[in-house]
C-alpha cells in the first residue's frame, strides 16, 4: 500500500505531466488553425483543376501524353504520408494500417514506396519494404519544396515504365476529432469520375492541345500530391490536439483521485496520532 509520501509524488508527477500535455494542446491548437487555413485556401484551385480536367476528358480531343498512359500494372509506387513524432492518438497508426492493407491487395506485386515521415520510413523499413526515397515531416507541417520532390521522383519512375501506377496513402482531414485515411490513385491521371462535364462538344486548345497538356498535367500532379500532404498535416494537428485534451483531462482526474487519497491517508494518520496519546494518558492515570 503506498504511503503518504508516495501519493504526494505521484501528485506531483501527475500534476508535472498535465502542464506538459496543456502546452503541447496550444501548440496543436496553433499549428492546426494555420493548417486548417493551408487547406482550406488549397481546396479551391484543386478542385478548379479538376473541373478542367474533367471539361478536357469530356472534349475527347486530348492528345497522348506520358502521365495520362494506361498499361497493364506491374509495378506500383505508393507514397505513405505520416509524421515523424507521436503522441497523435491513432493518426500514424490508422495510416500505417491503410498502408498495409492495400499492399495486400496488390497480391504479390512488386511495390515501391516513398515514406514521408520517420513513422512511415521506420515501420516499414523494419519490415523489408523496398523504400526508393524518405522523407521528414516538418513539426511545423508539409513543405511545398517535399511536394515538389516527391512529384519529381514518382513522375521519373512511371514515364521512365519503372512503376505503372502511382497512389498516396494519407489522411483526409474532417475535423480535429475526425480524419478519414484514404488511399488514392495519382498516375495515371484520370478524370474525376461520379461528376457531371463542365463543358459539352469539343474544346479548342490554344495554342495547342500539347502545349496545354504539357503545362497543366504536371501541375496537375503536383498539386494532387500538395493537396494530400496539407490533408495530412492538418489531420496530424488534429490528432494531436485531441490526444493531448484527453491526456490533460486525464491527468486531471488522476490528479483528484490522488489527492482524495492523500487527504484519506492524512487523516488516518492524524487519527492514529490522537489515538496514541489519549492511550499514553490513559496508561499514566
Amino acid at each position: 500500500m503506498a504511503t503518504l509520501k508516495q501519493i504526494r509524488q505521484r501528485i506531483r508527477a501527475a500534476k508535472n505531466i498535465q502542464q506538459i500535455t496543456k502546452a503541447m494542446k496550444l501548440v496543436a491548437a496553433a499549428r492546426l488553425k494555420k493548417a486548417t487555413d493551408r487547406v482550406l485556401e488549397a481546396r479551391p484551385y484543386a478542385d478548379k483543376l479538376k473541373d478542367i480536367m474533367t471539361s478536357m476528358s469530356a472534349s475527347g480531343t486530348l492528345p497522348s501524353h506520358p502521365l495520362l498512359t494506361k498499361r497493364e500494372v506491374q509495378n506500383v509506387l505508393v507514397i505513405v504520408l505520416t509524421s515523424d513524432r507521436g503522441l497523435a492518438g491513432a493518426f500514424n497508426t490508422s495510416i500505417l494500417r491503410r498502408a498495409t492493407d492495400f499492399f495486400k491487395s496488390l497480391e504479390g506485386k512488386p511495390m515501391h514506396m516513398i515514406a514521408y515521415g520517420k513513422k512511415a520510413n521506420q515501420f516499414f523499413g523494419k519490415r523489408g519494404y523496398s523504400i526508393v526515397d524518405s522523407y521528414s515531416a516538418p513539426s511545423a507541417g508539409a513543405q511545398l519544396s517535399d511536394a515538389v520532390a516527391i512529384t519529381r521522383k514518382a513522375r521519373e519512375m512511371f514515364e521512365s515504365g519503372e512503376v505503372d501506377a502511382v497512389y498516396v496513402v494519407y489522411s483526409k482531414f474532417i475535423s480535429a476529432i475526425r480524419q478519414i485515411p484514404q488511399t488514392v490513385q495519382l498516375l495515371p491521371i484520370e478524370a474525376p469520375e461520379g461528376e457531371e462535364t463542365a463543358a459539352s462538344g469539343e474544346v479548342e486548345f490554344e495554342p495547342s492541345a500539347d502545349v496545354v497538356l504539357n503545362t497543366l498535367l504536371p501541375r496537375y500532379f503536383q498539386t494532387l500530391v500538395w493537396q494530400a500532404m496539407l490533408e495530412s498535416t492538418a489531420s496530424e494537428f488534429g490528432a494531436r490536439m485531441s490526444a493531448m485534451t484527453a491526456a490533460t483531462d486525464n491527468a486531471g482526474k488522476m490528479i483528484h483521485t490522488l489527492t482524495l487519497k492523500a487527504n484519506r491517508e492524512r487523516q488516518a494518520a492524524i487519527t492514529k496520532e490522537i489515538l496514541e496519546v489519549v492511550g499514553g494518558a490513559e496508561a499514566l492515570n
